[in-house]
């Protein structure tokens, strides 16, 4: 029971739990996992409020790359300033990266492990019903009147039928957005309209946060982050040369980072094809495979990439031997993907903080919000297709009946995610191992 008094700001030690927690817990993609921080920071401790967990999610939605975990950065910085965001970033990567680590080994070291693959067949259709949920929660916020009802499902049109390019459907998005701001504001200044918590919230006001950033300080921001974001890249490449694999795949997911619009999904084709086709770091087969793995794992799915570089490097991995090599192209893979993130928001959130009473700017992000409702309901139903029609092939009633449950247990009866998604992966090996 949420206590009337207004909370105070977590200590660093308190927002530290909450982080791994949620590191941990962040299941089902970015849908999932905004939901998880939405629950724990907004709903169960009331740390930020409901219109500024919006208006970050709003510029995060923005940026290329993991906009889950750019937003717990962002939500980090409020809270502990340079710090907080940095153990807010990391946490929320480093457990589903240690475990897809451990996959990518036993997946290249032993090939078929039976009761791995009914685990991950009892998950998917969990993290489809995780999704599923998700979906409705994120939409229930951002999609207050017809006005955001239709932008999102004309950008659920535009991707799915229409294929349109997810930078185009968000330009676009922000263009409806203004134009309403200066015609209709009370419609579309959703964002903005959201009022506080009862009983307060415990960084809504924070002063700090607030205050106006200067130009001095984001160049400096912009020239230390670029500088580490750059290091191990040109450290391989003058200990081991331009060609080498290390080498190759920091300069590839480097550029990979500044063109990931639309999450993991949006991104695939363009890395699959590079990965596959040019580098000749893995098979088709094995980038489908990987895309499993990261499923199954908390954390960004755009994680897949660590799974592509793990393999680039652990069949090319002279003059290391193939572990070793493949550790050291999972780091690089991890470090030229995610470190542009604290670049993004280090520098972008101090004026997005300043901008935050610009009616007109949140007329603009209340639609982008509701445009990328309809990017993500496009990618629940591609991944429902692939759950529930494997291969094209007939409906898997099994994995319908474990997806419908998982959905309504979560739904209506508040089931602990991290329950639902070890009660279907046993679901899955019991039906695969001992009736399939």
């Amino acid at each position: 029971m949420e206590s009337p008094l207004a909370p105070t700001k977590p200590t660093f030690n308190e927002a530290l739990k909450v982080w791994w927690k949620i590191g941990l817990l962040s299941f089902g993609g970015p849908t999932g996992q905004i939901a998880l921080m939405h629950t724990e920071l907004v709903e169960r401790r009331r740390w930020v409020s409901e219109s500024r967990f919006l208006h970050a999610l709003n510029y995060c939605m923005l940026l290329p790359g993991p906009e889950a975990q750019q937003l717990s950065v962002y939500i980090g910085w409020l809270f502990h300033g340079r710090w907080g965001g940095i153990v807010a970033g990391a946490l929320f990567v480093l457990p589903g990266a240690l475990l897809l680590w451990l996959l990518s080994w036993v997946a290249v070291a032993y090939e078929q492990v039976p009761w791995i693959a009914a685990a991950i067949y009892g998950l998917k259709p969990a993290v489809m019903g995780l999704v599923a949920h998700a979906v409705i929660r994120i939409g229930g916020k951002a999609l207050k009147n017809s006005a955001m009802w239709s932008i999102a499902a004309a950008a659920f049109v535009s991707i799915y039928f229409l294929h349109l390019p997810f930078p185009l459907i968000i330009a676009a998005a922000g263009l409806i957005g203004l134009a309403g701001g200066l015609w209709w504001p009370a419609v579309f200044n959703v964002v903005q309209g959201h009022g506080k918590s009862s009983g307060g919230t415990a960084v809504d006001d924070d002063a700090a946060a607030s205050a106006h950033p200067s130009i001095f300080a984001t160049f400096r921001t912009a020239i230390f982050w670029s500088v580490i974001w750059a290091l191990p890249v040109v450290a391989a490449w003058f200990i081991f040369g331009p060609q080498h694999v290390l080498t190759q795949e920091g300069l590839f997911f480097s550029k990979a980072a500044v063109v990931t619009f639309g999450g993991a999904y949006a991104v695939l084709p363009y890395v699959a094809q590079q990965a596959v086709e040019t580098h000749g770091w893995l098979t088709a087969s094995q980038m489908l495979d990987g895309l499993g793995l990261a499923e199954t794992t908390p954390g960004p799915l755009i994680l897949v990439l660590q799974y592509v570089g793990f393999l680039g490097a652990w069949n090319q991995p002279a003059p290391f031997s193939p572990l070793v090599a493949a550790t050291l192209g999972s780091a690089m893979t991890l470090w030229c993907t995610f470190i542009p993130s604290f670049l993004f928001i280090f520098t972008g959130a101090p004026y997005i903080e300043a901008l935050r009473g610009a009616k007109l700017l949140g007329c603009a992000l209340s639609a982008i919000t509701a445009a990328v409702v309809g990017v993500i309901l496009n990618l629940a139903v591609w991944f429902a297709l692939g759950v529930l029609w494997p291969k094209g092939g007939p409906i898997d009633w099994f994995a319908v009946a474990l997806s419908v449950s998982a959905f309504a247990g979560l739904q209506w009866r508040k089931w602990n995610v991290i329950a639902v998604i070890l009660g279907c992966s046993a679901l899955g090996v019991v039906y695969r191992r001992l009736l399939g």
